[in-house]
C-alpha cells in the first residue's frame, strides 16, 4: 500500500528515485513465492526491486533474530542520507508498546516505534505511524490492490500474535478507547525520553574530554564525573552512550556496571554486553568490539616492507629505514627490556606503568625487535624507535566497530 501510495504521488511530485527492497528470511516454505508478487507490483509501478537473503540464527527470540537480520540488510543498502520507508501503522505502535509494557520495560521502550530514527548511513522514517490498520484496508481495497497474508501472523506462538488476536480485542471491548491511551502514553514516554537524553548529553560532557588515548579511535569516557553522579544518572548517561553501540542491558545485568566501576585499582574489570564489553583502566572507560573482544594471531614474518598487516590488530607503518639486522613483530611475553639513551636496559612493564598504558592494551601492543633485540615499541612516543636512530614505527589499530 504504501509503495502504490508512493508511486501515485511521484505522478504529481518531483520525489527521490524510488526503489523497492524485499527481505527474504527463509523461514517459510510459503514465502519462497513473495518476491515473485513483490515482482508484479513492481513493474506494474514502474519501481526497481531487489531481494535481499538474509539467515537467521535459530535463537531463543526466533522474530527478534529475524528483526535484526532484516534491519542489518536494509541498513546495508542505505546510501548516505537516504530514507527507508516502512509501512508500520498505529495498530503496530499499540501492539509493540503493550508488549514491552508487559515484559517491564524502561522509558525508552515504553515510547514504542519512532517515526523517525537513523539507520546505518541513512534514515528509517515510518509514515503511517498514526493511520489503522483499518485504514490502510480501505485504501488496498479502494485501489484494488492484491496483496499476501504472512500465515506466521495467525501463530499463536508467538506474543505479538496472541496480543493481536486475543488479548487486544478483549481490552477493546472492554476499554473503547485503550489504542489511543496506549499511542497517548507512548507519544508521552518519547517526550520523557527525550529529556532524559539531554540530561544524559550534559552529564557525558565532563566524561567526553579529549584524552591522551583517543588515538585509538576507541569510544571512551573519563569516570571520575560520572561517579560523580546519582547511580540514577550514571544509568542513563550510560545508556545514552550504549545505545548506538549494542543493545542496553537488562536491570538485573546493571549489576556489571557497579562491579566494573567499584573494582579495585588494582583489578581489570570488565563488563560484557551484547555487542562487545566495557573495560576500565587508567581513570577510564573503553568500549571495546569486533577484533578488539579477540585475542590477536601472532604477526606474520616481516621482510622489511613498509606496512605489516597485523590479523585481528591493525597495521604497522615504518617511517624512515630501519637498522641491519633480522627484524620481527611480536606481542609482549614478559620480561621484555627496551635500551633508551641514557637511562639503559628498561624494564617494558615499568615503561608501560609510567605511561599509564591501559591494561587491555599491554597484550595485544606490537612489539619490534632486530635480531631478537627489543628496539621499538610501535606508536608509543619516545619508544617507538625514533629514540634510537631516524626511523619510527607507527601502529594504526584496528577499527572499532
Amino acid at each position: 500500500m504504501l509503495l502504490h501510495a508512493l508511486s501515485r504521488l511521484r505522478e504529481q511530485h518531483a520525489l527521490p528515485p524510488l526503489r523497492a527492497l524485499h527481505v527474504a528470511h527463509g523461514l517459510q516454505a510459503v514465502a519462497e513465492d513473495w518476491p515473485a508478487h513483490c515482482q508484479t507490483c513492481c513493474e506494474a509501478w514502474q519501481v526497481p526491486f531487489e531481494v535481499l537473503a538474509v539467515q537467521v540464527l535459530r535463537e531463543a527470540s526466533l522474530e527478534q533474530a529475524a528483526r535484526q537480520a532484516r534491519y542489518a540488510a536494509l541498513g546495508a543498502q542505505l546510501q548516505d542520507g537516504e530514507l527507508l520507508l516502512l509501512a508500520q501503522h498505529a495498530d503496530d505502535q499499540v501492539e509493540t508498546v503493550l508488549q514491552r509494557l508487559l515484559r517491564g520495560t524502561g522509558v525508552r521502550g515504553l515510547a514504542g516505534m519512532p517515526s523517525v530514527r537513523p539507520l546505518a548511513a541513512g534514515w528509517l522514517f515510518r509514515p503511517l505511524l498514526n493511520e489503522s490498520r483499518a485504514t490502510l484496508a480501505a485504501y488496498a481495497e479502494q485501489h484494488a490492490l492484491r496483496w499476501v497474508d504472512d500465515p506466521s501472523n495467525l501463530d499463536m506462538r508467538f506474543t505479538r500474535n496472541r496480543l493481536r488476536h486475543q488479548v487486544l480485542p478483549a481490552l477493546r471491548e472492554h476499554w473503547p478507547g485503550v489504542d489511543a491511551s496506549l499511542r497517548r502514553c507512548a507519544e508521552q514516554a518519547a517526550e520523557a525520553q527525550g529529556l532524559l537524553d539531554e540530561l544524559a548529553v550534559t552529564d557525558l560532557a565532563a566524561a567526553q574530554q579529549p584524552a591522551a588515548w583517543d588515538w585509538l579511535g576507541l569510544p571512551q569516557l573519563a569516570l571520575a564525573p560520572l561517579r560523580a553522579l546519582s547511580q540514577a544518572r550514571q544509568r542513563n548517561a550510560l545508556r545514552h552512550w550504549l545505545a548506538p553501540r549494542t543493545l542496553l542491558p537488562d536491570a538485573a545485568h546493571w549489576a556489571g556496571w557497579e562491579a566494573l566501576r567499584d573494582a579495585g585499582e588494582d583489578r581489570q574489570p570488565v563488563w560484557r554486553l551484547h555487542a562487545g564489553e566495557l573495560r576500565r583502566s587508567a581513570g577510564r572507560l573503553f568500549w571495546l568490539s569486533g577484533d578488539w573482544c579477540v585475542t590477536p594471531e601472532e604477526p606474520p614474518a616481516w621482510t622489511r616492507q613498509t606496512s605489516l598487516a597485523l590479523p585481528g590488530n591493525g597495521v604497522l607503518h615504518v617511517q624512515g629505514v630501519l637498522p641491519a639486522g633480522q627484524v620481527s613483530v611480536h606481542y609482549r611475553r614478559g620480561g621484555e627490556l627496551l635500551c633508551l639513551p641514557g637511562r639503559g636496559q628498561r624494564d617494558l612493564k615499568r615503561l608501560f606503568n609510567e605511561r599509564d598504558v591501559p591494561a587491555f592494551l599491554r597484550q595485544r601492543w606490537p612489539l619490534l625487535a632486530i635480531d631478537g633485540q627489543l628496539r621499538a615499541v610501535a606508536g608509543l612516543a619516545g619508544l617507538d624507535g625514533r629514540q634510537c636512530g631516524d626511523w619510527q614505527v607507527q601502529w594504526q589499530p584496528p577499527p572499532s566497530s
